[in-house]
């Protein structure tokens, strides 16, 4: 939030902030390079930060027919806590229906240098209602309070924008969130919601008929003038569960959209065509001044790397790619990994992805981000795992299944779904629901026992992963009844939340 008496650079400034500290008078340019604000300064000091104590966890119930709000838990992830591993706190939302989703900060490290910038309220996008929450996470961090609400009819009304996803602060005070369509389900009438630093709806950020072909996800890089935006598909088709033939009837997205920063000019589509269906969430390189990221093409299964050519456009490539199996007992013949979550350690050493379908998380050593090598690989669940009626098949027609442990006397349920990597990168929490409509169709167990979270001991010297077994938040044991976990934020900033400029 906006200090009193603090005056904010306006839009139109934004971009000038990107050679912050490489002036020799930052405020000639437009930069708030005037002392601290929230976060860190860069990303490798950002590793030096505080071990986290507190998740804050999206949890649902809508979909799961429980007649309940969803919730925000504050789960205590501090070792030395009597209450380790457990939801110590539960924030229900006013309304019912929402589905609880993404959120992000109102003020992050893109504000590092503004002293009247800080990190107080987590904004949480309803994907279903397309309602959006305020929350309050500094008078009591333990328990947080809802603050303010953004209604869909507002949102409606002044920008025709629904299905609230993705949230990034930004360097200016505003917040930005990606919508996926308007208020009838059509992936036309997507694009990206401004709210001002008191959460009054701006308007849209992308200009006149620069709107995407689908939307999701998205990231900027302001050192290079570029936010690139990722696609899931209309929401009238995965509201109702996943089905080929909605892709094949084109209404699931396989293009990334290049945008000018902060002009909100589309500037380039790539087509990643059949190896990149689905392309979900997307990350830079957390280094400013690089310009390449990935982004993880779900369908496909194929992480695909990003990057700027010599000439100024932007150009992709599969960076890895993740074989389908052979199954028996499933809907298809061949079940794709389908990569749903990743996110890069902090230092751009290591990328992270989840595999909800096949059940296994997976570590890669990305220094040279153009060959990534696989160093760290753990099935934590996923449909293929043993006493499951499904079965792998190898070309000799040979059957096996995964071994998957048991954590402090419990059997791992769904999918590997959302991570979340601690500042240092030597934890990666995990939890396994993945949309309330997608969960029921693939791992109807969850939305009967509950979701589950995990955490990942991480070796950040060879590459490896180990999970804790000390470490079991058990959803399915909440007081209304079991509920979906989906994203994890730290209080402080995440690898995941925080963009430098």
């Amino acid at each position: 939030m906006v200090a009193a008496g603090v005056t904010r650079q306006a839009d139109s400034e934004v971009g000038n902030a990107f050679v912050c500290g490489e002036s020799s008078n930052p405020q000639s340019n437009g930069c708030c390079c005037r002392g601290k604000g929230p976060g860190y300064a860069s990303p490798i000091e950002a590793m030096s930060g505080p071990r986290e104590t507190l998740l804050y966890v999206t949890a649902v119930y809508t979909g799961t027919g429980r007649n309940k709000p969803d919730y925000l838990a504050t789960v205590d992830v501090d070792p030395k806590s009597p209450t380790y591993s457990k939801v110590i706190h539960r924030l229900p939302v006013p309304y019912m229906g929402d589905e609880l989703h993404h959120s992000g900060w109102n003020s992050c490290s893109s504000c590092y240098g503004d002293p009247g910038a800080e990190r107080r309220y987590l904004v949480l996008p309803s994907l279903l209602s397309g309602r959006i929450y305020v929350v309050d996470t500094v008078t009591n961090p333990r328990a947080p309070s809802v603050k303010k609400t953004v209604e869909p009819t507002d949102i409606v009304q002044k920008t025709g924008l629904s299905f609230a996803h993705t949230s990034h602060c930004l360097a200016s005070g505003d917040v930005m969130i990606s919508c996926l369509g308007d208020k009838d389900g059509n992936a036309n009438g997507n694009g990206f919601l401004l709210l001002d630093s008191e959460f009054n709806v701006k308007g849209r950020w992308e200009k006149p008929g620069s709107s995407p072909l689908f939307g999701y996800d998205f990231w900027y890089q302001p050192r290079h003038k570029t936010m690139i935006s990722s696609s899931w598909g209309a929401p009238k088709a995965f509201t109702k569960g996943f089905s080929l033939q909605h892709v094949e009837d084109g209404l699931y997205g396989r293009h990334l959209h290049v945008y000018s920063w902060p002009d909100g000019e589309l500037k380039q589509t790539l087509d990643l065509g059949n190896l990149g269906l689905l392309p979900l969430e997307i990350r830079f390189l957390h280094d400013p001044s690089k310009d390449t990221g990935f982004v993880g093409a779900a369908l496909s299964s194929n992480m695909v790397r990003f990057f700027q050519t010599p000439s100024g456009s932007w150009s992709h490539e599969v960076a890895i790619s993740v074989t389908p199996l052979k199954v028996r007992n499933w809907i298809l013949p061949d079940m794709p990994g389908l990569i749903t979550d990743f996110l890069i350690s902090l230092d751009d050493r290591f990328l992270y992805f989840s595999n909800w379908l096949h059940g296994d998380v997976r570590q890669y050593n990305i220094e040279d981000p153009s060959k990534p090598v696989l160093t760290g690989q753990l099935w934590v669940g996923g449909l293929i795992q043993k006493g499951s009626q499904i079965v792998a098949v190898s070309e000799d027609g040979v059957e096996s299944q995964f071994d998957v442990p048991e954590v402090k006397g419990n059997r791992l349920r769904g999918g590997p779904q959302m991570i979340q990597l601690s500042l240092d990168g030597k934890r990666l929490y995990v939890t396994n629901s993945l949309f309330s409509t997608w969960d029921r169709q693939f791992y109807p167990e969850i939305l009967e026992k509950g979701s589950h979270m995990l955490q990942i001991d991480v070796d950040t010297e060879k590459g490896g992963l180990k999970l804790n077994p000390n470490f079991f938040v058990d959803f399915g044991l909440e007081p209304d009844g079991p509920s979906l976990a989906h994203e994890m934020r730290y209080p402080g900033g995440d690898c995941t939340s925080d963009i430098w400029i």
